[in-house]
């Protein structure tokens, strides 16, 4: 891809950036050929090359990339560099040049996402996407949303906010992980409705054990109710490849700091065309703008340079290649869950189904807590990760590698944790 013909860069801003990572990408990519993506995504030498775009620190382990990503060198540089020209004259350069140049980043989310352009709001966050839509929606005291209890607290807290103030109904429906099918998903969600639902809103995966909720199936039967739906896919964009046809919903958001690799603060809200008018924006917008996607983005003076550095992080996803990524990101939470299967006292609360799960594994170990195996792994080996789970239910270790994480991370953190199972923490 030529980044400046795709994103079509204003003459006044200087578009050669100092990294030749994407170009080496793009080389490595060639010599696959036609590989499967199964057996790509054991092709060392071609994660060598995409390792080698970040400048992470090589002293630590990094395996909470479901928090947030780094971004490669490419990404950086472009968002330094769009930062340095703002600086140069702010009232001109970023109002003038950087913010009419966030169309073409609008588009080339869309045309990722399978939307149209008019449909896309940049943001900051999933959080802030999410909650646009949550706060938006027209509600009265009595009507039910149905959500799940493993939902993101920030997007049930934003609910039960609601329902304090307002009077609505919040129904949380509950499943075991893994669940035994993608019919039980669906099924429990069914359950919930009443004459009295007008909103359903769930993760496409949650970002406890990385259960990948069946999305459309769901949508489609609200649809059939005049349900809303609202849709958390803080980590499903670019985790794996989907479009917006194969969900069906009513609202999306993500954030873009996490699988994307886009700079930190930066995530999209989509809104399904003719439900844009249904939904109030965060800040308040002109009635002109009742119909218009950017009335999401009304939040005041921001920064522009992250918000266009997006389009180098979609041309290095792009040029990696989204089923490929998908794959390589399954074949590592395997090499590390095939390692500990084995043991008794382990947990494993991710399922194996392709179509349940991607990147995101959660482990437990009964008998140990798992915030304290959590502080060993950084304590002793460096490797940093998060304990995750719901009150009463399950907890365990969540662990999410990425693009750049290599065999040897996944298999220093199996022998640490093999250590732990095998000797007990230390003390």
């Amino acid at each position: 891809m030529n980044r400046r013909q795709l994103f079509g860069l204003g003459a006044g801003v200087v578009a050669v950036l100092q990294s030749d990572a994407i170009q080496k990408i793009q080389a490595a990519t060639k010599t696959l050929g036609n590989m499967a993506v199964e057996e790509a995504a054991m092709d060392e030498d071609f994660w060598f090359q995409v390792r080698h775009a970040f400048t992470v620190d090589r002293n630590i382990i990094n395996l909470n990339n479901g928090g947030v990503s780094p971004s490669p060198r490419p990404v950086q540089d472009a968002a330094r560099h769009y930062q340095e020209f703002s600086d140069m004259g702010p009232s001109h350069h970023m109002w003038r040049t950087l913010t009419p140049n966030l169309e073409p980043v609008r588009r080339e989310l869309a045309r990722t996402f399978g939307a149209d352009p008019e449909e896309i709001a940049i943001t900051r966050n999933a959080s802030e996407a999410l909650e646009a839509a949550i706060l938006g929606v027209d509600l009265k005291a009595g009507d039910e949303v149905i959500t799940t209890n493993q939902d993101y607290p920030r997007m049930r807290t934003t609910w039960y906010q609601r329902a304090r103030r307002e009077g609505i109904v919040i129904k949380e429906a509950k499943f075991p992980v893994p669940p035994p099918s993608m019919d039980y998903l669906v099924k429990i969600v069914e359950d919930q409705i009443t004459p009295r639902t007008k909103v359903i809103s769930l993760c496409h995966i949650t970002n406890l054990s990385g259960q990948i909720f069946p999305i459309k199936r769901i949508c489609d039967m609200a649809r059939q109710k005049g349900i809303f739906t609202i849709i958390d896919g803080a980590h499903a964009f670019a985790q794996w490849p989907y479009t917006r046809d194969e969900l069906g919903c009513d609202a999306y958001g993500s954030s873009l700091h996490k699988w994307l690799t886009a700079p930190i603060g930066t995530g999209f809200l989509y809104v399904k065309r003719d439900r844009i008018k249904d939904v109030w924006p965060l800040m308040a917008a002109s009635k002109g703008q009742t119909e218009d996607i950017r009335k999401f983005e009304e939040i005041g003076t921001h920064p522009a340079a992250n918000r266009n550095a997006i389009s180098e992080a979609l041309v290095f996803h792009h040029s990696i290649g989204g089923d490929r990524k998908a794959a390589r990101l399954r074949y590592l939470r395997a090499r590390w869950t095939n390692r500990l299967r084995k043991y008794p006292q382990v947990k494993l609360f991710t399922s194996d189904d392709p179509e349940q799960s991607c990147g995101i594994g959660l482990v437990g170990v009964e008998g140990i807590e798992s915030g304290k195996i959590v502080s060993h792994l950084y304590d002793k080996w460096r490797i940093v990760t998060t304990p995750a789970g719901t009150r009463g239910e399950y907890s365990g270790i969540r662990v999410t590698p990425n693009v750049y994480s290599t065999l040897q991370d996944v298999d220093t953190f199996a022998d640490a944790m093999e250590e732990v199972l095998t000797k007990g923490l230390p003390g």
